[in-house]
């Protein structure tokens, strides 16, 4: 509904569109114009306006993208075919309910030597045909204009991105004490120091190798997660209860690279530290359909809010863009700050059909 509202400023390009076709029938504009406004053929005029419009967004706003986006190619051109077809019809109807408001018959109104195959076959046809490959045509090249300005922008996005990530390609911060409670737990418990540093060696593997394509398998970024959590968990100095629910997720499918990092990293990094009050992360990652849900929850301070506000905005504020950019349309992120806890709910629909080929990647 909101959508069909936010179109109603389409409503004087197809008066415009309808009015010049009758200028080109009858050769002069004002006439043309008189026939519209002050004669029978008003109610004709606005069958052709009101159903060939309808017709339009239909094609436009449902048939393209749930069957000719899709590949749907065969169901598509049939469900356009009955579309043009019933519109035809209904235009056609209008000659008739024009006569009849006239009190003549559609022979005298419109011409003798005319009939309801010509009105179908010779006008209302050809014209909801016409009118259908406009909207098209003006459709497929705002979205080609808006594709392109949105390459250059994820080409300036990546060399940006690359550019950050070859200067900070890890926190220093998490790098040194990861490596840290690693070296303690070598002497106090060897087999927990082992898997650490396996989980560290797959996490460094997967920031400097296996990122680097447009999109990432979705079963190694989760991976990915999995090990920055264990390793956060294992460098805390204080009680932070974390918990993490990762559902089964499939595998055909693909995700941008560190896309989710943003969210996990900032709940660790403003997490709260009151002793008197319990301090805790929860996470949860699932799919429903070929959606995917992200939901984030850690509990802050009144200072970790502050620090949030001020530092944490610039890192918020890239990956929205790179959302906007990566996810046209295909996203929702909703972050609330309530009663010292931040709660981020971010749904993402992934494309099962372009999920990228895992890459084997060797250490020189």
């Amino acid at each position: 509904m909101q959508k069909a509202v936010s179109k109603l400023y389409h409503i004087p390009f197809w008066l415009v569109y309808h009015y010049l076709w009758w200028v080109v029938a009858m050769g002069n504009p004002l006439k043309a114009a008189e026939s519209i406004l002050f004669s029978p053929y008003a109610v004709k005029f606005l069958f052709y306006v009101v159903f060939q419009a309808v017709a339009v967004y239909f094609n436009l706003y449902y048939l393209i993208p749930r069957y000719l986006e899709k590949g749907r190619y065969k169901p598509y051109i049939a469900y356009l075919g009955m579309t043009l077809l019933a519109t035809a019809l209904v235009i056609v109807s209008g000659y008739y309910v024009s006569a009849w408001l006239a009190h003549q018959s559609v022979e005298m109104l419109f011409g003798r030597d005319k009939n309801c195959f010509f009105y179908f076959f010779g006008e209302a046809m050809p014209s909801t045909l016409a009118s259908t490959t406009l909207a098209m045509s003006i459709k497929l090249t705002k979205n080609w204009i808006g594709t392109e300005r949105r390459k250059q922008l994820l080409e300036k996005e990546h060399l940006e991105t690359e550019l950050r990530f070859l200067k900070h390609q890890f926190n220093p911060h998490f790098l040194f004490n990861s490596i840290n409670s690693i070296f303690f737990l070598i002497h106090k418990n060897p087999d927990v120091a082992s898997a650490s540093l396996a989980k560290f060696s797959e996490l460094l593997r997967h920031h400097l190798y296996e990122c680097n394509d447009e999109l990432v398998p979705l079963d190694k970024e989760v991976a990915y997660l999995r090990n920055f959590i264990a390793l956060e968990k294992l460098r805390q100095n204080r009680g932070v209860l974390v918990t993490a629910e990762i559902a089964d997720l499939p595998g055909d499918a693909g995700i941008a690279p560190f896309i989710l990092m943003t969210f996990v990293e900032n709940a660790f990094k403003h997490i709260s530290k009151d002793s008197h009050c319990e301090n805790r992360i929860s996470m949860q990652l699932h799919t429903q359909g070929d959606d995917l849900h992200f939901l984030v929850s850690n509990t802050a301070s009144s200072v970790a809010v502050q620090q949030a506000a001020h530092d944490g905005g610039i890192g918020l504020k890239n990956v929205r863009r790179r959302l906007d950019l990566l996810y046209p349309g295909r996203h929702m992120l909703d972050i609330q700050k309530d009663n010292g806890i931040f709660n981020v709910h971010l749904t993402l629909s992934l494309d099962p059909h372009h999920a990228p080929q895992a890459r084997q990647h060797a250490i020189q």
